[in-house]
């Protein structure tokens, strides 16, 4: 199985290369120290139409196959976690929710602004009691008339506190668990009764908001259910599911930042005479470091191959999420040990590596769920 990249894949891999060394590898740090959405960035990727690489032209995206937007997403990661977070949770989650599910006219009013770019997205699922448990939530959305009347929370959104547009899960039919969670267009700035209570103060991922929200009374018309009542579980599953490989990106982009760091630093610093690199504990350090970013990439790619194919990918999403999250923390972990006492400061970014990189293992399915996804799949 052949993932050497086209000629017009190197050319977007290179493109957002060139951005990101040149505009967010210098303001990865500050972005880090203040925690304050890169708007000018995400204006920019705009721009370069990053922020709807995979969704088709027809409603203002770039039409990108998914091993392109992976190249791409890693590419961002490399350079700011943060900002991988921002657009994973816009793209894969907010924007393929309409593309997937939304009909034409919501597709047409609601995810061609956010696939320009001109908009931002979010994806509101978790709840404080209802994380991995997605049919404990207690959100609840009852019929009015010729709409609905939202109530509850939400927790843990990124994006949440400057979303345009945010895709909502509720319960339609609180008795009829799974079967009875629906989705819906949340537009923050029409809808009375969106509140944002405020934002998390993370361990890293900063730049990327992660919001609390209330619903009080939130009236939402009929046409912003996202198809028929009852299919939310069965949209939220399925667009995690390719979620899951733009997480791997995120997961492989951190890891070869803190491979790059840690090579730079072998090769710059001296001990006993002689460069760190010459021993052969950081070679081997190193060598890990490399094979298993690299591993981690191959099945990125391999789950991207099968969505792209239209094929079943539940468990090669899953794997290359669960590998790729791990070994981010490793490698970055192990970058923080090649720099020494120095890694634990942050004058240099091993530290902030590791920081993002923890994220990759909790969120969109932990750890812990994923095993379970794959050893479904292997025993159904």
């Amino acid at each position: 199985m052949d993932f050497s990249p086209t000629p017009e894949q190197r050319q977007i891999q290179e493109m957002v290369e060139e951005f990101v060394d040149e505009e967010v590898v210098p303001r990865a740090s500050d972005i880090d120290a203040t925690d304050e959405f890169p708007w000018d960035l995400v204006e920019e990727m705009a721009d370069l139409g990053l922020m709807g690489m995979p969704i088709s032209e027809e409603y203002g995206g770039a039409g990108l196959d998914y091993h392109s937007y992976a190249m791409a997403l890693e590419e961002i990661s490399r350079g700011s976690g943060g900002l991988g977070t921002i657009v994973a949770a816009h793209i894969s989650l907010a924007c393929n929710m309409i593309y997937e599910f939304g009909n034409e006219t919501q597709k047409e009013e609601y995810l061609t602004p956010l696939a320009e770019g001109t908009e931002v997205g979010a994806f509101a699922l978790s709840e404080a009691g209802a994380g991995s448990d997605v049919p404990a939530m207690d959100t609840v959305a009852e019929r009015d008339g010729d709409g609905y009347v939202v109530n509850g929370g939400k927790l843990w959104i990124s994006n949440g506190s400057v979303a345009d547009t945010v895709t909502l899960f509720a319960k339609t039919d609180p008795e009829a668990g799974n079967k009875g969670i629906s989705s819906f267009i949340v537009r923050p700035e029409e809808d009375d009764g969106f509140i944002v209570e405020g934002t998390e103060h993370k361990l890293g991922d900063k730049g990327c908001p992660t919001a609390e929200l209330r619903f009080d009374d939130m009236y939402l018309p009929e046409d912003r259910r996202i198809g028929e009542e009852g299919r939310g579980f069965v949209h939220a599953l399925k667009t995690l599911n390719g979620g899951r490989i733009t997480i791997a990106a995120r997961s492989v982009g951190i890891a070869q930042a803190a491979l790059d760091e840690a090579v730079s630093y072998a090769n710059d610093r001296e001990q006993f005479g002689q460069r760190i690199g010459d021993f052969q504990a950081i070679q081997h350090k190193l060598a890990d470091m490399d094979t298993k970013t690299a591993a981690a990439r191959m099945l990125m790619h391999r789950a991207a191959d099968k969505k792209i194919r239209g094929e079943r990918f539940i468990k090669e999403a899953a794997q290359a999420k669960l590998y790729a999250s791990e070994v981010s923390r490793e490698v970055a972990n192990e970058g923080i040990q090649i720099h020494g006492g120095y890694g634990y400061t942050k004058d240099f970014p091993a530290e902030r590596f590791y920081r993002d990189a923890k994220l990759n293992e909790i969120y969109e399915g932990t750890s812990e769920v994923l095993r379970n996804t794959i050893a479904a799949e292997l025993l159904d």
